[in-house]
């Protein structure tokens, strides 16, 4: 299973952490001088050994991201350790700071201020979690202390002066033998075992415990002394992971980070990583960054959930960055989910990374039975399935699941009760007449809908006319999760309905009869599985205008599809989508590496990402235009617009503009040097105007 350390394609360095942070002291040389010399304390002596700290200040500003020189006062030798943070003046104001590294000399030429205090001299940035920061920072043309406040949690100095927690012992090597259904699925685990570097793309069959899959990897690496990170999509992921690794390696050998830990619980878990005490690591995107201990493993799961995408600057995806950290480290990287993103194909396609399906065998015994019902449903003369707004095939499939006993999962692409009206004569969208809002129908008291509101700022419209035709009548573009509720529970009376969606999710159900109305993302698992699941409106999904629209529909098609029964056992899949559509064919076929392959290739040839680096440039058009004018951009670089985006600036004033630049993925990293060089630029002169500049957005149409 062993690769290649490089790939062209992938914009990787070209060696591990130790020319990444040689590399950042040569960019810093000459230029790491302090401009805020302050006044010493009182007769302040420099420390006898490496009494120069070179340290990186928390201030945003473009301009300054770089390393700064102080002077180590003898009273903080001890507690200045690389990797600290600190606290130090700068240009007349006190701010804190991380002590990267210790120095005998400076190149600066003039006085050198001191640090003012030692804040915790534990060392939180460690020098390969430093250097895979700021290669993170370079590849999407961003600033090393942005990337540092996502990799280094705030302080708890309570929790920090607990006694350490003592190592977990490795745990015993598992069976593993679950891999065994995927031809290349024993090499992975063999080239685990034994230490040696494997990049692979898992798509997971239908019905897999994918969970217990993820844990034997892990454990496997565990047992012979080494790390590994895993990261999922949400907090319903982490539980069900977590609790499959604490199977098999015990309690004390892995920690679950995630958002919902309150500060203390989650500095003491990420303390624990940081020194040590555990080996194996599970959470969501803020665990791509775990300073584990000698990594070797490094796994995402459902890499094209938008939720692994971070939204605050650089905006890193954790894909990504677990490749960078994998290359760095010399580790394994697993790309799981059940569907696959053009992204992971090109990691294929490129020779990096092995494909590990199972073969076609396996997935016809593993997979449900898919019926498309195309998009114009043939809705049966029994008046039930008409209520139920169900073609007849669909009916009768949850019908046989609920009288096998077994739950029926609804996936419907909107939660609400009618999130989107039209007018019932001529199509026309619904608009507020006071902010041109989107129109929708709230849910109502004992199953009456209430009339007509904006979405955007709430106001009623019950006497709403079209303004094209002056029709009064309104129809539903699409109805929600809750009005499907309703219609499902006249369909069949006496059946419990459960809705899991928006900030009412639920985890799993039981193995009983009922209907389970999910949004995407939202499905819960069944006991047993489910005996049917109905992809309503499929349109919906697939008519978006977004680049991804046909990746991600397959994605969450998938994904539900996953928690059916097989066939065998009577699983069924109804997709309301016509059945000659890519994604509908890649669905039925259970073949997400196809259609990744198709994807990938159309990408290609019009020149989207990941075929090519893009970068997205949004604010006012002044703005725009200026920084447009000003970038240095590589000669293949193409800029396409700027468009208006039917929005206006904070202020309110200017209607805001985006352009896109997109050059050949081996110029990725010249763009993204240009995309920082030009926030130095503005910075320096203090410009005022917004504009957001974001390398590889998920949303580009």
């Amino acid at each position: 299973m062993s690769r290649q350390e490089t790939s062209p394609l992938w914009d990787l360095p070209s060696s591990g952490p130790e020319r990444t942070r040689q590399a950042a002291r040569e960019r810093a040389g000459g230029r790491s001088g302090n401009k805020g010399r302050g006044k010493g304390k009182g007769q302040r002596q420099p420390a006898d050994t490496d009494p120069i700290a070179r340290v990186v200040v928390d201030v945003p500003l473009a301009h300054l991201d770089r390393t700064f020189d102080y002077q180590v006062p003898r009273e903080l030798d001890e507690a200045a350790v690389p990797g600290c943070r600190v606290r130090v003046r700068f240009a007349g104001q006190l701010v804190d700071g991380f002590l990267l590294d210790r120095a005998a000399t400076t190149e600066h030429e003039g006085r050198l201020a001191f640090l003012e205090r030692v804040t915790s001299s534990e060392p939180v940035l460690p020098p390969r979690l430093a250097a895979h920061c700021r290669a993170v920072a370079e590849r999407y043309g961003g600033m090393l202390i942005d990337v540092l406040r996502l990799a280094v949690p705030p302080r708890h100095a309570k929790t920090e002066a607990e006694p350490p927690r003592d190592p977990a012992a490795p745990p015993p090597r598992p069976e593993a033998a679950g891999w065994g259904r995927y031809p290349r699925g024993p090499a992975l685990v063999d080239a685990l075992r034994e230490g040696r570097t494997a990049h692979a793309v898992w798509q997971a069959l239908p019905g897999e415990d994918w969970p217990a899959r993820l844990a034997e990897a892990a454990t496997t690496v565990a047992a012979g002394g080494r790390g590994a990170v895993l990261v999922v999509p949400d907090h319903r992921d982490v539980t069900r992971l977590h609790a499959a690794c604490a199977d098999l390696a015990g309690p004390d050998a892995v920690v679950a980070l995630s958002a919902d830990l309150g500060p203390a619980e989650r500095y003491r878990r990420w303390l624990a990583v940081l020194r040590g005490a555990v080996r194996i690591v599970v959470g969501t995107r803020a665990a791509m960054f775990a300073p584990v201990a000698d990594p070797a493993l490094y796994v995402v799961w459902d890499d094209g959930d938008d939720l692994h995408v971070d939204p605050h600057m650089p905006y890193p995806h954790v894909r990504d960055v677990l490749v960078l950290r994998a290359h760095a480290d010399r580790a394994s990287l697993l790309v799981a989910g059940f569907a696959r993103t053009a992204e992971a194909q090109l990691l294929v396609e490129s020779g990096w990374a092995h494909p590990v399906v199972a073969d076609r065998a396996e997935v016809r015994a593993a997979a449900p039975r898919v019926t498309p019902t195309g998009e114009d449903f043939d809705i049966a003369r029994d008046e039930a399935a008409r209520a139920a707004r169900l073609p007849a095939v669909a009916f009768e499939a949850a019908r046989q699941g609920l009288a096998a006993g077994a739950p029926v999962l609804v996936q419907v692409p909107r939660r609400g009760y009618v999130p989107g009206l039209a007018c019932g004569h001529c199509r026309t969208p619904a608009r507020c007449r006071r902010c041109a809002g989107p129109l929708l129908v709230p849910g109502g008291d004992g199953g009456v809908p209430r009339p007509p509101s904006c979405r955007w700022c709430g106001v009623t419209d019950a006497a709403y006319r079209c303004p094209a035709c002056g029709s009064p009548r309104l129809r539903a573009v699409v109805v929600g999760a809750k009005r499907t509720a309703e219609e499902l529970g006249r369909a069949f009376p006496g059946v419990p309905v459960r809705t899991s969606g928006g900030s009412e999710v639920l985890a799993t159900v039981p193995a009983s009869a009922a209907l389970v109305v999910a949004t995407p993302g939202a499905e819960p698992v069944a006991d047993g599985g489910y005996g049917a699941a109905l992809l309503l409106d499929g349109w919906a999904l697939l008519g978006r205008q977004d680049l991804r629209a046909a990746e991600e529909t397959l994605r969450r098609w998938m994904a539900a599809a996953g928690l059916v029964r097989p066939a065998r056992d009577g699983g069924r899949v109804i997709v309301g989508a016509d059945a000659g559509l890519q994604p509908v064919q890649a669905l039925v076929r259970w073949d997400a590496a196809w259609h990744a392959e198709l994807e990938l290739a159309e990408r290609r040839e019009l020149g989207f990402p990941p075929a090519v680096r893009m970068a997205s440039v949004e604010g006012a058009p002044e703005a725009v235009a200026t920084l447009l004018d000003e970038i240095a951009l590589p000669e293949s670089a193409e800029v396409l617009g700027p468009v208006p985006l039917g929005e206006v600036d904070d202020d309110g004033r200017a209607e805001r503009e985006r352009a896109l630049v997109r050059v050949p993925r081996p110029d990725g990293r010249a763009l993204a040097a240009a995309a920082h060089a030009v926030k130095v630029l503005r910075d320096a002169r203090k410009e005022t105007a917004p504009v957001r500049i974001q390398l590889d957005p998920l949303d580009l149409v």
